[in-house]
């Protein structure tokens, strides 16, 4: 099953955070905070939102930064993914 977002939405899967910090200490499960680091799934066609124009400037396989409660998450296939918009998305990463 495919997933397309309308207008200026972007689904994304979130990329799992290390689970060691810098000094070797290995983080349970329910001291990890959510990851902010995502790669993009889908891109909706951007198009005219309340008013105002708006150009997609992300592209499917980016890995984006977002914000830390952003978005509504869904899970399709077992597989968790993040619906949000294009304005909670902080950065690109490279």
């Amino acid at each position: 099953m495919n997933i397309k977002p309308l207008a200026d939405r972007v689904v994304v899967k979130m990329l799992e955070s290390e689970e060691t910090t810098k000094s070797g200490i290995v983080l349970p499960g329910t001291a990890k905070e959510k990851p902010q680091v995502a790669q993009i799934v889908a891109v909706g066609p951007g198009g005219v939102v309340d008013g105002k124009e708006i150009k997609m400037e992300v592209a499917v396989n980016d890995k984006v930064l977002i914000s830390k409660y952003a978005g509504t998450e869904v899970k399709l296939d077992g597989v968790e993914y993040t619906i949000l918009r294009q304005s909670d998305i902080l950065a690109k990463v490279e």
